[in-house]
């Protein structure tokens, strides 16, 4: 291994070390590509053998990653939208009485401030929350077919 071999896995390592500092895994690709032209240069390859697989190592690599779940950005950024943040989101709850889009609604055993989202009816029976502002919930009306589906779920359930 000559001082191009010693460029390959010097390359990778500072690649790697730089990698813990982002999280992004695109330095990480890229790194496989400088391993690929360290073990190239250890098969004996020139040196533009070597940066040849290097590339497309890396290039392969990047690529996979782009494609894969791990390479997309999340689709919903906002966290008070975001069910995987807030496990709230999706839940249902009744709200007795509205005053200009704001009401108190008994939710997880305590009384919480609920907001009726733009555009929603305040004569449902049941809300689903939606998203959280602060310590609000914002709720849109549940559709008819939706509640008779849950209601019919959860007799089931309390008869087995």
């Amino acid at each position: 291994m000559g001082p191009h071999g010693l460029f390959w896995w010097i390359g990778a390592g500072v690649l790697i070390v730089a990698e813990l500092t982002t999280g992004t895994f695109y330095l990480l690709m890229i790194a496989f590509g400088f391993i690929a032209g360290g073990l190239a240069d250890m098969a004996g390859l020139r040196t533009g053998g070597q940066c040849a697989i290097a590339a497309v190592i890396a290039l392969v690599s990047v690529f996979a990653l782009w494609r894969s779940r791990l390479g997309k950005r999340s689709r919903n950024p906002d966290a008070a939208r975001n069910p995987d943040v807030n496990l709230d989101i999706g839940e249902t709850l009744a709200v007795d009485g509205w005053r200009n889009g704001r009401a108190r609604a008994m939710y997880r055993g305590a009384q919480w401030d609920v907001q009726l989202a733009e555009g929603e009816p305040e004569s449902a029976a049941l809300y689903q929350i939606v998203a959280l502002n602060g310590n609000c919930l914002v709720v849109a009306a549940k559709s008819r077919s939706e509640s008779e589906s849950e209601s019919s779920s959860s007799s089931i359930n309390h008869y087995h």
